[in-house]
Formats: structure tokens, sequence, C-alpha cells
């Protein structure tokens, strides 16, 4: 079968990876044409258009660069009827991905998606556009199963696909001491800065994290490197110190950092899941921000405290993100032990609802049922 597939930023090219690995496990004779990644690409994908090329943060962000999106937006249509997929898979990524559900929808294309957009915080009506357009929904959080059903959508539940990346993390993973030499990092204990994917989020957060961490003496500052963005980007905040790019090993900064400071995203999720005391930071343009606040219908910016339904993190948001502020909440992570503790129990009950391993695998196994019972019920021989 012919898969055409669509994730628009980082997460999705790690999460698409593990999709297409284990759709050519079951069907070994897959064509798979994706928009992604390095990663998507080496599970065996055909990537036609990478994803630093899609990602635009925040309202303002986006209205300038109107012309560029439009033109993804032509590209893409026309290049997923010349491919003439059985299937258009779409990963997260709403604002392109709804509207090409819609064009995939109305030109007798079958449409699945994997990983919902946050509907659930902001836009929901966007819901009757999944009810219109989208076959097939396969979610990742526990609570989004509640959501939908409040709106009459069925969805398959299959868990959340980083418990399988972070498996293999640790399979895989080298011990401290050839980490700190691939890294040329010294034998302080380390605390990682996640910034982000964008430019624009990185240019924003990570001097402020640099300036918070730098004032807690006696460690190592590793800043984790985004694969979207060239390494010397990173140098120019780090001119004149000692602090470190890791690049292309984010988990095991992670795994063998005392603390971290993670820009709101994914990327709080996997230093949760990674056990990692972590203090959650974000600043957006002062316009996203104040279209933010009046839009968005939860009371928390990280996945971590979504799902726990309580503030287990700190988050440390736009104006109160400032270097002293930050490196207070960090201080207390690394020195208060009573408060890295119940970081870490809070850890582990939130390891429990994401319901374990074998979500990508789940999610594969699923679709290809799905498409073949379809086939066989629409061959004219059935």
């Amino acid at each position: 079968m012919k898969y055409y597939i669509i994730a628009g930023e980082a997460s999705g090219d790690l999460h698409g990876s593990k999709l297409v690995k284990h759709l050519r496990l079951g069907d070994p004779e897959a064509e798979l044409r994706a928009w992604g990644g390095e990663l998507m690409e080496k599970a065996g994908a055909e990537v036609v258009k990478h994803y630093r090329d899609l990602a635009f943060m925040g309202f303002a962000e986006v209205i300038a660069n109107l012309n560029t999106i439009r033109r993804n937006f032509d590209f893409c249509k026309k290049d997923m009827l010349s491919f003439a997929p059985d299937v258009v898979i779409l990963i997260d990524y709403p604002g392109f991905n709804l509207r090409m559900a819609r064009f995939a929808h109305e030109h007798g294309l079958r449409v699945f998606y994997y990983i919902s957009p946050q509907i659930w915080a902001w836009k929901q009506s966007r819901v009757n556009l999944v009810k219109a357009y989208v076959d097939e929904m396969y979610v990742i959080l526990p609570f989004e199963r509640d959501f939908y059903a409040r709106f009459g959508v069925d969805v398959h539940y299959v868990g959340h696909p980083l418990i399988d990346a972070l498996e293999e993390h640790r399979a895989e993973a080298a011990d401290l001491s050839a980490f700190r030499k691939m890294h040329e990092l010294d034998k302080r204990p380390i605390i990682a800065l996640l910034p982000g994917s964008r430019k624009q989020e990185i240019g924003r957060m990570l001097p402020v994290m640099i300036d918070a961490a730098s004032r807690q003496g006696g460690h190592q500052i590793a800043i984790a490197a985004a694969p979207s963005q060239d390494l010397d980007f990173y140098k120019d905040f780090c001119s004149g110190s000692d602090v470190r790019i890791v690049e292309n090993d984010t988990y095991a900064l992670l795994h063998y950092s005392v603390a971290a400071l993670v820009t709101s995203g994914t990327a709080t999720l996997e230093a949760a899941l990674l056990r990692v005391p972590q203090v959650v930071c974000y600043k957006g343009s002062a316009l996203s921000y104040a279209i933010a606040r009046l839009l968005v219908k939860v009371p928390y910016i990280s996945l971590v405290n979504l799902i726990m339904d309580r503030p287990l993190v700190e988050e440390v948001i736009q104006g109160d993100l400032k270097a002293e502020s930050l490196a207070r909440s960090l201080d207390q992570l690394i020195h208060q032990p009573e408060k890295r503790q119940e970081l870490l129990q809070g850890y582990g009950e939130l390891y429990r609802k994401l319901g374990g391993v074998g979500a990508s695998e789940k999610t594969a196994r699923h679709m290809l049922k799905t498409l073949r019972e379809s086939s066989v019920h629409e061959s004219p021989l059935s």
C-alpha cells in the first residue's frame, strides 16, 4: 500500500519514524512518502519536505510568512494527488494538517490522524473538522478520550509513543564517562537547557536560561541542540562561556542531568519520563501571548501538569521569565531533597497514566487492519 505522511515538527518526525518502522514491518511492500525529517527518512520514508521549512512560531510569525505557507499548501496538494496514496496519515501540526485533511477527504482519500491536535486547549470548534474529514483518530493522552467523547467522536487511545523512544534510549545509552567524553563535558553535575526547536523561541529562551543556570555554581551547563538548527546558531549564545552544546543526544543529556530548564512542549514530558527535575519555561512575542491568553482554555502550559491535572512541575512564563526568578527555581530543584522527591514520585504516577510501551506498534497494527478490511470490503470480488 501507499502512505502519504505529514509531520511538521521535530516531535512529529520522531513519532512518525517509529510509526514508519512498524508500518514497514507489517507491510513489507509499503511505499511511504512523507513530510518530516532525518528520523523518518532513516526509518524508510521518502521525505519530500523537511519540517524545518514548515515551523513558524506564534500568530505574528505565521502572518509574516503567509506566502511561504501558501506555497507549501500548493506543493502538498499537487504532490499528494500525484502520489495517489491509499491513506493520508497526519501527525499533529494542526494549522496545516487539518486543512490537508479536508483536501484529502474531498479528493476521495482515506485520512488517519495520529497524535491529536491540542484542540482541547484552544479552538475546540476544530473538533467539527475532525468529525467531517478524519476517518480514524489515534490519540496519545488519556484525557483526550473523554474530550472527544463529549463531541460524539470515537477515537483510539494507543498510549504515548515517547515511552517507546525512551525505552530504546535506555537500551542503547552509553555510560556517563563515555557521554562526557563524547560531548567534551567535565565532571561537574550537569544542568540541561532545552530551549525549543524554532529559531524564534530559542532566541527568546536561551539567553535567559544560560544566565539563570550560570548562577548555579559548580555545574556544567549543556544545551540540547535541535536537529533543525545549525550548531553555529547556538555558538553565538555561548561565546565567552564554558557552556557546551550537545547534538543528537538529548535523551542521554537529560538522563545524566541533575536538573533541566525546559521550553514548554513535548520536551517537558521527555524530561519527566526520564525522571529529571525541571522548570518549565515559555516566552512568546507580546502579540502572540496576548492572543493566546484570550483563546487558550487549559490551566497549564506543560503536558506534565495537564496530564496530572495539578501543578507538579513549576511553570515560569512570559513576564515572569527572568534570570533571577528562574535561578531561584532551579536552586530549589537542586538543593531541596523534598522538592526533588515530590517530583520523582509524581513522575512515577505520570508514567503509569500513559499506559506503558507499545504505542507505535499498536497504532501501526490498527491502521493496517483497518486498511486491509476496507480493501476487502471495497473489492468488487468481495
